[in-house]
């Protein structure tokens, strides 16, 4: 149950107080640093947690279980602290308020669906929104760091809106397949 891959995943999930720590002064641009760098580790446990416990063999249900809870708290920890400082503000925080009611959404679709035995696999347009997701709120982290690059935080608001509607496009893929499954 203790793999090194179910490790990781749970090192992101223990890392996700101590980034949104660092996030909580958006004029602390040190912090910011540190929580850039803090989310690209986090990033890159995520992918080779999958990849380790498939080349050793070593997928489990636990790790099955835990890597896209690991995933959502995350972005979701990552989206509320930015809007709550302000960095996502206005109008664009409709943008990641889509992303996190999608998250939800989607959730308790495959929770229900698991219930009936039915799989939903996550689909190449899914994976795409959550690199999307991953590289808009890691540009939105590194802006607070470099606040003389302006142009940083508008291409990251920018990919934050295009993950939003990714995430419309593929919410709406998983609902049509799920509704095939509901009583009328």
């Amino acid at each position: 149950m203790l793999t090194l891959p179910n490790l990781l995943t749970l090192s992101r999930i223990v890392a996700v107080p101590l980034l949104a720590g660092l996030l909580w002064q958006p004029h602390w641009e040190w912090g910011y640093g540190v929580a850039f760098a803090l989310y690209c580790l986090m990033g890159i446990t995520d992918y080779f947690d999958g990849y380790l416990a498939r080349a050793q063999g070593a997928v489990s249900k636990l790790g099955m279980f835990l890597d896209p809870i690991a995933d959502k708290i995350m972005v979701a920890s990552v989206i509320l602290v930015l809007v709550a400082v302000q960095v996502v503000g206005g109008l664009s925080v409709v943008a990641g308020l889509i992303i996190l009611l999608r998250e939800i959404a989607v959730s308790g679709l495959r929770e229900f669906l698991a219930q009936l035995q039915v799989s939903v696999p996550v689909s190449r347009l899914a994976k795409w929104k959550t690199t999307l997701q991953l590289i808009a709120l890691g540009g939105l982290i590194l802006g607070g760091a470099l606040p003389g690059w302006a142009w940083v935080h508008s291409v990251s608001l920018a990919a934050l809106w295009a993950a939003a509607v990714l995430t419309l496009i593929t919410g709406w893929d998983y609902l049509r397949v799920g509704l095939k499954h509901m009583d009328s």
